[in-house]
């Protein structure tokens, strides 16, 4: 497994993502070019855009590198 994720044409390496956006992005603007993409946040407020398919894969890698979680570990942080 690689510790770079491809999201739109950028190499991310994955210890990079600070968080996922869970719903698209709508902001209602004319010229808005993201509507519809994820939001992937990285270190230092930089921002990449990724599709659902994209957002998906991306959070599946992660949960790979971080070694993966069982189902009774998600229900603490709720």
């Amino acid at each position: 497994m690689s510790i770079l994720f491809l999201i739109d044409d950028k190499h991310v390496p994955l210890y990079r993502v600070m968080w996922v956006a869970a719903t698209p992005h709508f902001c209602g603007s004319d010229e808005c070019q993201h509507e519809g993409d994820y939001e992937i946040r990285l270190e230092q407020g930089e921002v990449v855009w990724a599709n659902r398919k994209e957002r998906d894969d991306l959070l599946a890698a992660l949960e790979a590198w971080a070694g993966g979680m069982e189902e009774s570990d998600h229900e603490e942080w709720e």
